[in-house]
């Protein structure tokens, strides 16, 4: 792929002293995980979002949203990190990348090998009862719900297990988003990865490290609001951009 975005790109990274990761939705299409927010996606089709993904709406009717979620749960299970993915582990191990902030809930991130990620959306790796907060290993709920499609319940008290995942109305893990936030304060450079930039208060991330001196890249199909602010943007597939940019950081190393 011959592009000069990607050269330039590639340069910025390669002087970066501490480079930082946001990625959103776009990361894992390749993968075969829509965004669900997209209307291709068909998730919000004749669907309230507050009543079926909003923590109050779960309270209420559990099943409604594990009805809803069943598609994207299946899809999840199925599918395997990109070539976008496994290239910002590379990135990681080669010490140029510190941290990824991602809003995905996927987990794909940590299974291609990347250690340093801050998940402010969650993910599926654990449940937890809403009732007595017990916790629950995700990998075998998640297999027992894709077999009978029916709502796990906690065999302590019987209630409804929620997967540790953000849903509306929930603020953001305190952690993982204190932690995202001083890799922004750090960065010199932050690579935006499929993100739309809409959703706040993760969206804002990338003006506190514009705000500290970050260069940005950005590496996204359609617009963004801040593509006018980015020192590059590269409208095309992730997983065919970044193993680029790393073949071509080999080239000005």
């Amino acid at each position: 792929m011959s592009n000069p975005k990607i050269h330039h790109a590639a340069e910025m990274i390669a002087k970066a002293q501490y480079a930082v990761a946001f990625t959103g939705a776009g990361i894992s299409t390749p993968s075969g995980i829509p965004d669900f927010r997209s209307p291709e996606s068909g998730m919000w089709e004749n669907v309230d979002a507050m009543k079926i993904a909003s923590i109050y709406g779960f309270k209420q009717n559990p099943q409604a949203f594990y009805n809803w979620i069943y598609p994207l749960a299946k899809l999840t299970a199925q599918a395997k990190p990109n070539p976008a993915h496994h290239a910002l582990a590379t990135l990681e191990a080669a010490g140029k990348l510190r941290a990824i902030i991602t809003q995905n809930i996927d987990m794909l991130h940590t299974r291609a090998g990347s250690n340093t990620v801050f998940e402010l959306h969650g993910h599926l790796r654990e449940a937890t009862c809403i009732h007595c907060f017990k916790t629950y290993p995700g990998e075998a709920l998640l297999d027992k719900f894709l077999q009978d499609r029916q709502m796990p319940r906690c065999a302590e008290c019987g209630s409804p297990i929620k997967p540790n995942v953000i849903l509306f109305g929930e603020q953001l893990p305190v952690q993982q988003f204190m932690g995202a936030q001083d890799a922004c304060r750090k960065a010199d450079i932050m690579i935006i990865i499929g993100s739309s930039l809409e959703v706040a208060p993760a969206s804002d991330l990338p003006l506190l490290a514009m705000k500290n001196g970050a260069k940005l890249v950005i590496v996204n199909l359609q617009p963004t609001h801040l593509d006018n602010r980015a020192d590059v943007v590269i409208h095309a597939d992730a997983a065919e951009v970044l193993p680029e940019i790393i073949h071509q950081m080999e080239t000005v190393a």
